[in-house]
Formats: structure tokens, C-alpha cells, sequence
């Protein structure tokens, strides 16, 4: 089986023609029957890019700001989890690095921040700011795989996993469940998309923030080209958040790219239309996949704040 895969390796590099990518069809059919964990760990590598360690640029943390690390349970017994197949079971030793970065408005609702692939915290650092000057606490995590979480090759089922400890710090962190927010952005809104699918509004959170979202894995690999169609008929990372989002009954807020060249505006607005009421969408026009939040600066700001007011605001009563 090792001897088989490295020849599949081999194929994956260097093998260009309508010959050698039907080879490969075949070899994949093959091997996604018989078995095989490299390609199963290439695979996830690929889709997922993990990003280990820190930017030797990246500047320290605000003055207030905390980074620490939270321990996976030794074997998954998250609630959240149960739909799901075992996958990566067992946290034992493992961890995730969270930041907590909190608004000078003790009111301010906090929001649980879910990046996509590739790129850490560290990297999404501007964005985080964003909604923080928007009006939001932030609470976010570094899957494992990314940053200096423990370095694994991640999986939909481990990012998931990740998720329902943060969710676990969230509440701590944000003791009124109604001025909690989940938020995603690319495969971030994939796992939020998830995790509020499988809580309840308001009793567990507040509202749902989605950015550059995709309606599912498969529809992202239609729209990259051949080679990524065929890679995901033999994989079960789909992140199908277009099955789940009528499931979320929360105010929904929903922001994407005209030029986004990673997920097409069009998933976007078909995850938007599937959502059910109240929500609200925001084109940031001529803006890519990551830069939204400083392409359209001002809607941006405008938006979420507008969002925030509406949905989120503290009510005071007066004594009589």
C-alpha cells in the first residue's frame, strides 16, 4: 500500500495529460476503497493548508489582550458532536490556542471568531481589529493544525471538535447567551454555519456573522477546476453548510466580495437565500476574499455597527 501511494504522489506532481489525470481517477477509485492514510492526510493537506508557528513580523498584543491555550478532553464527549463520526476522537495532549481580545465597553457583545484555511490568528489580526472597532469582544481560535496549536493534519471532524471548545469559553468568557455571536469567515463560516445549526437562538446565542461564505466544499471544488472535482469524490470534507442553514433561527448578517476570486459572490448569495429571516447582506465592491474589512472600511464599519444596534443592543430598564 505504501508503494501504491508514493506512485499516486508521483502522479499528483507531475502528471499533466487527459491520460494521466484518467490513471489517476482510477488509482484514487482504488485506493478510497482498499484504504490508504497518505492520501487521505495529502488530501487534507491540501484542502486545508495548516500553517504552524508564528510571523516573525507579528507585533505584540494589545495592552488588556490575553493569549493562552485550552486542553482537548482526552476522548470527545462534546454534545455538539454526537451526529458525528468519530474522526479524530481523542485530544490527549492536545491543545488550541485561544485569544481573548476585549472591547473598553464592558456591554459589548462578544463574538466568537472562526478564521479559514491557511491563514493563523496572527494573520488575521486586521480583521479581528475590524470588529473590534465595530463594537465587538473577541473571542478566537486557532484550530489545531495552525499557529501554536498542536500540530496535526486537520480534519472537518477536528476543526469541528475545536469549535465546541471554544463554543465552552465563550460562555464562560460571555455569561448572556443573547449577547453571543458566532462568526465566520471562508471555511470559518463553514464551522459556524455548524455550530449554530446545532444550538438555539436566543437561548444559547445572539446572532450569526458569515463572511466570503460558501454553500458547501463540493461547490468551492466545482468552481476550481477539474483536478479538485475529482479530489473531492474521495473525501468526506464537506462542510455542507447549505444543508444546515435553515436549521438557524438567529438574525443572520452576511458579507462577500464582488471580485472574490477564492468563493464566487453567487455561493454566497445561495447560502443567503436558503437563510431564513431576519437578515442582511452587504456587497464590499471590488473587494477579494480577506480584504473587506479595508477595501469597504466605512460599510464595512456601518454594517456591522448597524447589525450590532439592532440585534444586539443591551436593553436598560429604568427603576419607576
Amino acid at each position: 500500500m505504501q508503494k501504491v501511494c508514493s506512485v499516486t504522489a508521483a502522479l499528483l506532481i507531475s502528471r499533466k495529460s487527459c491520460m494521466d489525470l484518467l490513471h489517476l481517477f482510477l488509482v484514487m477509485a482504488l485506493l478510497s476503497s482498499s484504504g490508504c492514510a497518505w492520501l487521505d492526510s495529502r488530501q487534507r493537506q491540501i484542502i486545508y493548508r495548516p500553517t504552524p508557528g508564528i510571523p516573525a513580523e507579528f507585533a505584540a498584543l494589545h495592552a488588556g489582550d490575553e493569549r493562552y491555550f485550552v486542553n482537548l478532553p482526552a476522548v470527545s464527549t462534546q454534545p455538539l458532536q454526537k451526529e458525528r463520526k468519530t474522526g479524530i476522537a481523542s485530544g490527549a495532549g492536545q491543545r488550541v490556542e485561544m485569544w481573548w481580545l476585549p472591547h473598553s465597553d464592558t456591554n459589548a457583545p462578544t463574538l466568537l471568531y472562526f478564521h479559514g484555511t491557511f491563514r493563523t490568528l496572527f494573520d488575521n489580526w486586521h480583521k479581528m481589529e475590524a470588529l473590534r472597532e465595530a463594537g465587538f469582544s473577541v473571542l478566537a481560535v486557532d484550530y489545531r493544525g495552525w499557529g501554536l496549536s498542536t500540530p496535526i493534519t486537520p480534519s472537518e471532524q477536528s476543526i469541528l471538535q475545536d469549535a465546541a471548545v471554544a463554543w465552552s469559553e465563550l460562555q464562560r468568557r460571555e455569561p448572556r447567551a443573547a449577547q453571543r455571536v458566532i462568526y465566520g469567515h471562508s471555511m470559518g463560516s463553514g464551522v459556524a454555519v455548524d455550530l449554530a445549526s446545532r444550538l438555539r437562538a436566543p437561548t444559547d446565542y445572539g446572532a450569526l456573522i458569515l463572511e466570503s461564505a460558501f454553500t458547501s466544499f463540493t461547490d468551492v471544488a466545482r468552481e476550481a477546476g477539474f483536478l479538485a472535482r475529482v479530489l473531492v469524490l474521495f473525501n468526506d470534507e464537506r462542510f455542507a453548510s447549505l444543508d444546515k442553514i435553515a436549521r438557524i433561527h438567529a438574525p443572520l448578517l452576511m458579507i462577500h466580495g464582488s471580485a472574490d476570486t477564492t468563493i464566487p459572490l453567487r455561493l454566497g448569495q445561495q447560502l443567503f437565500a436558503r437563510a431564513n429571516p431576519p437578515k442582511a447582506w452587504l456587497t464590499i465592491e471590488g473587494g477579494d476574499h480577506s480584504d473587506l474589512d479595508q477595501v469597504g472600511h466605512a460599510a464595512y464599519q456601518a454594517t456591522l455597527q448597524r447589525f450590532r444596534h439592532e440585534y444586539l443592543s443591551v436593553r436598560r430598564t429604568t427603576a419607576p
